[in-house]
């Protein structure tokens, strides 16, 4: 089983490329974003408990984001891995990350950390804004901010996965299929 943390900031490509990994590699694509915005469309109450946070730019509390996280995988039993995308994005997170799949005889395999300017992510997200009518990528403020709190308090996560060997810090610039080809790149060496 392969277990891929698809890390980097609001804008990256994480989910664009996370739909490359999973068809090469047959990988189920945990994207806790995609999972908070069903619940709010649902209203379901993790859904209106997310939104209150997520509204402004502000991470889900690790308890909240965890049991989503613990019911996803669940759901997947046949996985023969998952690409996590969006999670974990602290310490605490991973840390139960570990835990979850250690109980079911996994871990994760790589983090790979997808690498992108500032100003370019402003522009990647200002775009999706416009394409995939998201709003919550159409408003500055609230852009500025979500890329203040990935700073803040999920760039620092990827100390906790060098100290374990598995951060891998790829190139985010370039067309799309350069960047997925870097990405193939580090999975192919974990798989050799």
């Amino acid at each position: 089983m392969i277990n891929i943390v698809l890390f980097g900031p609001p804008g990256a490509g994480k989910g664009t490329q996370a739909e490359k990994l999973v068809e090469k590699y047959n990988l189920y694509h945990l994207s806790t974003g995609d999972v908070f915005r069903y619940n709010i469309k649902n209203e379901t109450e993790l859904g209106v408990l997310a939104k209150s946070f997520m509204d402004k730019g502000q991470l889900v509390p690790d308890d909240v984001t965890i049991k989503l996280l613990i019911s996803e995988i669940e759901k997947h039993p046949e996985a023969e891995g998952f690409i996590f995308d969006g999670f974990p994005r602290t310490t605490p997170q991973a840390e139960a990350l570990d835990r979850i799949l250690t109980e079911r005889g996994t871990s994760i395999s790589k983090m790979l950390a997808l690498d992108v300017e500032r100003e370019e992510l402003k522009e990647r997200l200002k775009n999706r804004a416009i394409s995939s009518g998201r709003a919550d990528d159409a408003n500055p403020e609230i852009i500025e901010n979500r890329i203040n709190v990935y700073m803040e308090e999920t760039f620092p996560l990827k100390e906790f996965y060098a100290a374990q060997g598995k951060f891998v810090k790829i190139n985010g610039h370039g067309e799309i299929d350069e960047i997925t080809e870097r990405l193939f790149e580090s999975i192919d060496a974990i798989l050799a």
